[in-house]
């Protein structure tokens, strides 16, 4: 299951081995000063839009991977069992958002030390 945590100046997605091999990806790491807004979304998988590049998706089920919008890019790791999720905003990286499904998103986001 990916994890949101922070490591020093850094926000880390951790991601799982079937994460990365679904996501067509590895861990993300972006500075904290690049974290522009975090929200707790309760529809994660609603939220995801675009076209998937490269990634993997059942609309409402489950996405992973990289999605490309009019918003710009956004990289998704969100499963069936995991509705809600939190969506950061990112300013100066290759991701304008990471949207994750998490069990307990208002937790995630206080252990982080951001502000909803």
């Amino acid at each position: 299951m990916a994890e949101l945590v922070r490591d020093g100046g850094d926000l880390l997605l951790k991601l799982g081995t079937a994460e990365k091999v679904e996501g067509v990806h590895g861990d993300i790491r972006v500075p904290m000063t690049e974290v522009q807004s975090v929200e707790v979304i309760d529809d994660a998988i609603g939220a995801v839009h675009g076209m998937k590049m490269p990634g993997s998706r059942i609309p409402g089920v489950f996405a992973m991977g990289t999605f490309i919008s009019g918003d710009g890019n956004t990289f998704a790791i969100v499963h069936h069992h995991t509705k809600r999720g939190v969506k950061v905003r990112l300013t100066g990286e290759f991701y304008q958002a990471l949207i994750v499904g998490l069990e307990d998103p208002e937790a995630v986001v206080q252990s982080l030390g951001l502000n909803q």
